[in-house]
């Protein structure tokens, strides 16, 4: 019997989706084990004439979790406006499935049938190929490098405007990341993003003072325009964080409202004011004005404003046009304004129509993702299965699985590929630190994050095992001298893998075996290629003479005879 009530379809979602103006995907959900087959059929729903001529396409299981089946088809169509329904069997009924309906018959209109209404290219998410391969390595500016090989770790305040005061608190600057390129190259990564460098006033640089120049005490606008050079000189590129959410309760803009009231000409360029508008003296004083979360010097940011966008327009223009950045990273992306954020891609097209934009989103966020905002979000799912899998251990193989299976069938298969992967930032305790220091741990996340759909992220120092969970440690100072310890020979080789096999780029991903232990091993195909990759988060021994046989052995240690012994992993080429 079809469990009807497990049957899920949601048109023109990541359930149905255009690849290419004539290739489609549509994907159905089912009760697990519940199917013998399921076809897609498909035909030109303007055909002229009845009844309409359905071609049929067998679709194939792709994942599964705990409950339920998920059937894909991605095919070429002739037709760019499409009507389809789905033939549901089981050993005892067919069932077709259209308009959420399950019935025994097909309906009488073509109408009642799932549309797809026209496969317009704007709405096809096609993310830069630079960007589909980037290796991303994420440099919180403050905390990483002084020179070459070194940061200070000392912080300083020097006088920018009105007797305002600039930051540091570990004494990193602009000409500091760029005396160590060689050794972000070196290590393989292909793209950097680097926290905000603008002028603010903390160390952290997220209290915006001016959005056109590098923050003094950071570095000179010369500086930064010679690092994203020597950036673009290497094959690489660079992404910066763009703050639009709030600023500094010093920006100029804000600092003419506390002054001039409601006849100030920025009045509406802030959220909720409530006049007169004044500077709480201490944290238990309310402000008068809404903030990011509870922090009252960064006032919130009214983006809806027609003259606050066309002056953050002018900023996304700017830091492209004359800089040559590739992308954005935005902080706080879901709190601004929509028609914003497709204002701001607008113009960061007009500029280059290569660059990209990442949104912080930390939540599930397929609403952003249609083609018209962003190219990818900060995967912070990512992180949160792979912690309590790998680092606390707190869940079981088949709930891990389960997660990621609901994680990889979020978003349309290309916008899946564009989704930037991280096990930590600078928002969240080092992943080491939830490993309690277990190299062991660390190392099997790092190989699911390099050989997993996605965009790998790894933020500065985690290469050379750095941990912290508190702000100054998780953002602590780079560990210059831990540099020949052989943690970045790992990543070096991970990060080798990654780039000369793209299937772990642009593969399908499909489970071949898990236990009740830890052991999961999965598989990346694309065309004839296939890595399997063989994770061991248990205490058994897992037989790999299976997957041994077929190809040659990439990366593996904790295996001897066939056998991968506890917190092992192997990657396997198979040919």
């Amino acid at each position: 019997m079809i469990l009807q009530e497990a049957i899920l379809h949601i048109p023109l979602s990541q359930y149905a989706f255009a690849n290419s103006e004539m290739n489609l995907t549509i994907r159905i959900r089912v009760a697990k084990d519940n199917l013998t087959d399921c076809v897609l059929w498909y035909g030109d729903r303007v055909q002229p004439g009845d009844p309409i001529v359905f071609t049929a396409v067998y679709m194939k299981k792709i994942l599964s979790d705990m409950h339920f089946d998920y059937y894909d088809a991605t095919f070429e169509t002739p037709y760019d406006r499409v009507c389809y329904y789905f033939e549901l069997k089981d050993p005892e009924e067919t069932r077709f499935y259209y308009a959420d309906i399950c019935a025994k018959y097909l309906p009488v209109e073509r109408s009642e049938f799932y549309q797809y209404p026209f496969i317009r290219r704007e709405e096809i998410c096609e993310e830069p190929k630079w960007f589909r391969e980037a290796i991303v390595y994420n440099i919180f500016p403050d905390s990483f490098a002084s020179g070459h090989r070194e940061i200070v770790g000392q912080g300083k305040e020097m006088e920018w405007q009105n007797g305002i005061r600039l930051k540091s608190r570990l004494g990193g600057t602009i000409q500091g990341i760029r005396e160590n390129l060689d050794y972000i190259q070196k290590l393989g990564f292909n793209c950097i993003y680097l926290n905000p460098v603008f002028t603010a006033g903390e160390y952290h640089k997220y209290d915006l003072l001016d959005y056109f120049h590098v923050s003094p005490n950071m570095g000179t606008d010369e500086e930064f325009r010679e690092l994203v050079q020597d950036i673009h000189n290497r094959g690489m590129h660079i992404v910066i964080d763009g703050v639009f959410n709030h600023c500094s309760w010093y920006f100029p803009q804000f600092s003419d409202v506390v002054e001039k009231g409601e006849s100030s000409e920025y009045a509406n360029w802030f959220y909720q004011l409530q006049f007169p508008v004044i500077r709480p003296a201490t944290e238990e004083e309310k402000p008068t004005y809404s903030c990011f979360a509870y922090e009252r010097k960064m006032p919130k940011l009214n983006s809806s404003n027609p003259e606050e966008r066309a002056y953050f327009m002018k900023v996304c223009r700017y830091w492209i046009r004359e800089f040559k950045v590739d992308g954005w990273r935005l902080d706080v992306a879901n709190e601004v304004d929509r028609g914003f954020w497709r204002d701001f891609r607008r113009a960061a097209h007009e500029e280059n129509p290569e660059s990209v934009m990442i949104g912080e989103i930390w939540e599930s966020s397929e609403t952003w993702l249609n083609g018209d905002m962003f190219d990818s979000t900060m995967n912070y799912d990512f992180r949160k299965n792979c912690r309590d899998f790998f680092a606390l251990r707190k869940i079981s193989t088949e709930e891990f699985h389960d997660r990621i299976v609901k994680m990889l069938l979020r978003y349309r298969t290309g916008t899946l590929r564009g989704q930037l992967n991280l096990l930590d930032s600078h928002d969240v305790n080092r992943f080491l630190s939830y490993c309690e220091g277990d190299l062991r741990r660390f190392r099997l996340a790092e190989v699911f994050l390099f050989t997993s759909p996605g965009i790998p992220c790894v933020f500065y120092g985690d290469e050379l095992g750095m941990d912290g969970s508190s702000e100054t440690t998780l953002r602590g100072p780079m560990p210059w001298e831990k540099v020949q310890d052989g943690e970045d020979d790992f990543f070096s080789r991970l990060i080798a893998i990654r780039k000369e096999h793209e299937e772990l780029t642009y593969g399908d991903y499909t489970l071949r075996y898990m236990d009740h232990d830890g052991g999961y091993i999965y598989q990346r195909t694309w065309g004839d290629h296939k890595i399997t990759v063989c994770l061991n988060n248990g205490s058994t021994t897992i037989d790999l003479r299976e997957y041994l046989g077929k190809g040659s052995v990439l990366l593996s240690e904790s295996y001897e005879a066939g056998k991968l012994g506890s917190m092992g992993y192997a990657i396997i080429e198979e040919k």
